[in-house]
């Protein structure tokens, strides 16, 4: 039986949208939902007003409470500039800082929160054109800003949109920010939107801040001369129709990379993203022309980075020749084993330097840090938590890398948000490293793998769409929560971390307080042969994912596809424990 009761909340709600207040266009689709005898558009679009979470918005675009518009931009950017005018109301001029990338839409809402912003009287720096994400992370503090905002979905489907608040340092926004500008956000009612903007207090940028980022993303190569030695190296990029191609072909050759050949296809600015099925260069499929190329020219290296180029994906040649993707995991565990043993190799360590992961990423990036006597800091999910640790140890401690499970690295601190421009570039630098030692990427993989051991990582992605898969991803936690299982794969569960409530649980039942900044609807699972299983719903798209990590022996790089594959089974057998 249909839930009368919400027809009516829903009709009630998409009737205010047929007012003067909104356009001819939106109240056109509004009343197309309304007059449909199916009510399943109508709900998924009225049933909620679109949360502003702690890192903003994301969602489908269309008309709607529920969906990306130029309404529920309007009133997110509203509120966001009523806080940013209580928290810095001694400033004489505050300024922010917005950039978008290629989706449909983007630029739309990028000049439409542009004009709200200096209508509240809000000096804006807004970029000329799509820009990377980091650029945009690196202009808030280059210029002075107190914030900043981002309009883009990063690698989600063509038909989502987003919109990312961050603060003064460059970072997206923490506590107390994030829930103060909640609040404000919650306020605002779509008549105190100020919609006309003050051209005065609009500010074009562009050129001069992508020479002076790419200059700065130049000081991390840590070795200038096996670059110099190997400048023809072959590489294939792709920016999958993004923003990448303003900035990291740039970036490759200010490094000294001479041979750099782009898939002509995606070098094609489109929220359609017409040569994929999805833009996440997570996805094999996101690859395919990019490695069709890389064929043809034999190239040493395949790297793509998604549409707001923060993340980056790669491919390589195995011991065989053959074409191989190397997962996220993979990538971070290569960036920081060639930073600190470069960085050692070369003289550039004083001591006091650290790196960061996220609570979900490979455990062998530990066993790295620790041989090495490198402080290894673990964090929640998102690189605001990673920007929060550069932020604390500021002036203190070097940081000199982090990344996450999900293809993000940030090598540097200048910029506070994951950053595919300056890791494809450092990525083409290790590359060149192996090859100068005779090697591969794939092989210098082996070699970590052989030194400090051996795992498998994959993450399970269950999709819960809609009002009823929110409500049932609530449920699958909660019954986590309540029934824990006690063994995966048919080993002992020896530690559960709840990051909600900050319990930690051994297998005897003792329970302790864990030390983290703030809580997070996180679970982890510990099992005695060193099995690590992380479950948490995702903040940005529907869906709750497991992250499972598990053990192998590998004795020599021949031994490779055994391990893998054993390991492979082992997971399918956590997978059968936990019914996933």
């Amino acid at each position: 039986m249909e839930n009368q009761e919400l027809i009516k909340q829903v009709t009630e709600r998409a009737q205010q949208w047929l007012t003067p207040a909104y356009d001819a266009e939106t109240q056109a689709e509004v009343k197309r939902m309304l007059d449909n005898p199916d009510k399943t558009e109508l709900i998924e679009c009225f049933y909620r007003d679109l949360e502003f979470g702690t890192g903003g918005l994301r969602g489908i675009m269309g008309a709607g409470t529920n969906r990306m518009n130029i309404y529920v931009v309007g009133a997110a950017t509203q509120g966001f500039a009523n806080y940013l005018k209580k928290n810095f109301k001694d400033r004489d001029q505050i300024s922010v800082a917005i950039g978008y990338d290629c989706r449909n839409n983007s630029d739309l809402f990028a000049k439409k929160s542009a004009d709200i912003f200096s209508a509240n009287g809000i000096k804006v720096y807004l970029f000329d054109d799509m820009r990377p994400t980091p650029e945009m992370s690196f202009a808030i503090r280059y210029l002075g800003c107190q914030a900043g905002i981002n309009l883009t979905a990063s690698h989600n489907p063509r038909e989502y949109n987003g919109y990312k608040a961050y603060w003064e340092d460059g970072a997206q926004v923490l506590a107390p920010h994030d829930k103060g500008i909640i609040d404000e956000v919650g306020k605002v009612k779509v008549e105190d939107i100020k919609f006309e903007g003050n051209p005065d207090l609009i500010q074009i940028i562009g050129a001069d801040i992508d020479k002076i980022y790419w200059d700065q993303v130049h000081t991390i190569c840590i070795d200038p001369d096996v670059i110099k030695r190997q400048k023809d190296l072959s590489i294939v990029y792709t920016p999958l129709h993004g923003t990448g191609m303003n900035g990291i072909p740039q970036s490759l050759k200010l490094w000294g990379f001479e041979n750099v050949h782009c898939v002509p296809e995606q070098m094609v600015k489109s929220g359609d993203f017409p040569t994929v099925v999805s833009p996440n260069p997570e996805n094999a499929e996101a690859l395919t022309l990019a490695i069709k190329l890389a064929k043809e020219i034999d190239a040493d290296i395949v790297m793509a980075s998604d549409p707001d180029a923060d993340r980056v994906g790669m491919a390589c040649k195995n011991d065989k020749g053959e074409w191989v993707l190397i997962n996220g995991n993979q990538t971070c565990l290569l960036f920081l084993y060639y930073i600190i043993t470069n960085r050692k190799k070369l003289g550039k360590m004083v001591g006091n330097e650290f790196v960061v992961k996220t609570i979900v990423t490979t455990e062998v990036i530990r066993q790295i840090a620790e041989k090495n006597n490198i402080e290894m800091r673990d964090c929640y999910t998102g690189f605001k938590w990673i920007a929060r640790e550069i932020r604390l140890s500021e002036g203190v401690k070097q940081y000199i890398g982090g990344g996450e499970e999900s293809y993000g690295f940030l090598a540097e601190d200048f910029v506070r948000d994951k950053d595919a421009v300056s890791a494809c570039a450092l990525l083409a630098e290790i590359c060149a490293w192996a090859k100068d030692n005779g090697k591969t990427l794939y092989e210098v993989l082996m070699d970590i793998y052989l030194e400090y051991g051996f795992s498998k990582e994959f993450t399970v992605n269950v999709v819960k769409p809609g009002k009823s898969g929110a409500e049932e991803i609530q449920q699958m936690m909660k019954n986590l929560r309540e029934n824990s299982p006690k063994e995966l794969a048919g080993s002992k569960v020896k530690l559960v971390k709840d990051y909600k409530t900050l319990k930690q649980t051994d297998g005897e039942g003792n329970v302790s307080d864990m030390d983290m900044p703030d809580t997070s609807n996180v679970l982890q699972f510990y099992t005695e042969d060193n099995t690590k299983v992380s479950v948490r719903p995702s903040g940005t798209e529907p869906k709750i994912k497991f992250y499972m990590e598990v053990k192998g022996t590998l004795k020599s790089a021949a031994d490779y596809l055994d391990a893998d594959a054993a390991a492979a089974k082992k997971i399918e057998a956590v997978r059968a424990s936990l019914g996933i």
